[in-house]
């Protein structure tokens, strides 16, 4: 996209809504929804000015917008001699301003013949363009079960540890393996999907004051424990988080042959982690551990605004 003027041509080809995303971004950043062509210009202005900012690029690019999707991700392995193997699919659609909070493997209410087609999809992809290492090739489903390519991340992303847990690979072992020229040692046949995992993401952010950074020294910490649970994180007691990085400061997974068997066990792990010193989004992650349309596994990419609406009109955030 090269101009306002060009992005309005695509914009009136795909019909509006449409998103303006920062070509070389992430994380929510660079992005603006626009609802008619009023707006594009302004929108598209200030996408390109944060993008620049926060990527010291400021090139844009349009999609159609789906409205409340599910986010569902497919992570891949190739090596250097057009092996390509997926380690199942993720649902990354519990989100807050385009960031991802909770991730859980494998997506619930997906249908199998779905599933077997986003699979089939994302591996013809890799092989048409050669990649190889370990990379996500992310999804927006709608609510007719129509399905679109978002895009791909070419790295280990932040929720592999699920992925971890219900398959049984090493995926960062594998990583180094293919980048030394190494043949992928395990076929697609070898791996079996076992269980559910569930990741939540625990920032340093304050729920009562819209999820502001809460930056500051960590007085004291304890951390759960057990079969079933895992923990990646660097924080310790006497850490100081700092206001200059992404919020996120620990990852709480855990792991159970049970979809609600592994919630239960969240609800517990979420219970036990002690973080004092600083504010963060641990007691929300709770909650939200026990929201019934959560359970049912029936929430998309809208339902975490909706369910902060739901928790300020009965009192429990302010």
């Amino acid at each position: 996209m090269t101009s306002v003027e060009h992005g309005k041509q695509i914009a009136s080809e795909i019909g509006y809504p449409v998103m303006i995303k920062a070509s070389n971004g992430g994380g929510g950043r660079g992005m603006r929804l626009i609802h008619d062509e009023e707006e594009f210009a302004e929108q598209y202005n200030n996408a390109k000015a944060e993008a620049k900012a926060c990527f010291g690029d400021d090139d844009v690019y349009l999609e159609k917008y789906i409205e409340n999707p599910k986010h569902i991700e497919v992570q891949l392995v190739g090596d250097k001699h057009g092996h390509v193997i997926h380690l199942f699919e993720r649902d990354c659609s519990f989100q807050r301003r385009h960031q991802k909070m909770i991730e859980e493997a494998p997506c619930h209410i997906l249908k199998n013949e779905m599933r077997q087609r986003l699979f089939n999809d994302a591996i013809k992809a890799c092989q048409v363009v050669g990649y190889y290492s370990v990379g996500t090739i992310e999804f927006l489903v709608d609510k007719y079960d129509n399905y679109y390519f978002m895009e791909m991340n070419t790295r280990i992303q932040v929720e592999h540890p699920i992925t971890e847990m219900i398959s049984g690979v090493d995926i960062v072992k594998l990583q180094i393996q293919v980048a030394m020229g190494n043949n992928l040692n395990i076929k697609q046949e070898d791996i079996k999907q076992n269980g559910y995992a569930l990741e939540c993401r625990i920032n340093a952010e304050d729920m009562n004051k819209d999820f502001a950074p809460c930056p500051g020294q960590i007085a004291f910490m304890h951390v759960p424990g057990g079969r079933g649970v895992r923990i990646d994180s660097a924080i310790y007691n006497g850490y100081v988080v700092s206001p200059y990085y992404d919020s996120m400061i620990l990852k709480l997974i855990t792991y159970a042959p049970t979809r609600l068997e592994c919630i239960k066990k969240m609800r517990v792990a979420l219970s036990e982690l002690i973080i004092d010193g600083i504010e963060t989004n641990t007691k929300f992650q709770y909650y939200v551990m026990h929201s019934r349309e959560f359970i049912e596994g029936r929430y998309d990419t809208g339902f975490c605004d909706r369910f902060i609406k739901e928790l300020k009109d009965n009192g429990s955030i302010v």
